[in-house]
């Protein structure tokens, strides 16, 4: 149990050092998967980044979440209600302190699978975003 707590304080430490946190990761069946979950666990933390309460104690920062997955979830999609991952990185974000955060959505990387779409034209598809994000 100590060196889980170990672990925790440095990667708390590791948010509290940042000024701007970068989130990559796939979405699988609409959230995120198991690795993210246990690293948000980690630094979701009494005291440290999430006050006695409520409040949270990492203001001052800003991050990016850039997702890849299979489904299209944008306007008018018939899955848009399933857009789950953006919804819950962006609470846990919050409840954190961090208010200010961009979400870069990569939807339709199910298209390079077959062959649909190079992995080279899914990326550029989403460089202009990517690019304005960095900004």
């Amino acid at each position: 149990m100590q060196e889980t707590l170990r672990l925790s304080d440095v990667l708390v430490a590791e948010v509290l050092a940042a000024d701007h946190i970068v989130i990559a990761t796939p979405v699988y069946n609409y959230n995120v998967p198991a690795a993210l979950k246990a690293w948000i666990d980690h630094i979701v933390r009494k005291g440290l980044t999430l006050g006695h309460d409520g409040a949270g104690l990492a203001t001052g920062r800003t991050a990016t979440v850039l997702l890849a997955s299979g489904g299209s979830y944008g306007e008018g999609s018939p899955i848009r209600d399933r857009d789950i991952a953006p919804q819950y990185l962006r609470l846990v974000l919050q409840v954190i302190g961090i208010t200010d955060v961009t979400v870069v959505p990569g939807g339709g990387a199910k298209a390079v699978d077959p062959g649909e779409l190079t992995m080279d034209d899914f990326v550029a598809k989403l460089a202009p975003a990517i690019a304005q994000a960095a900004s």
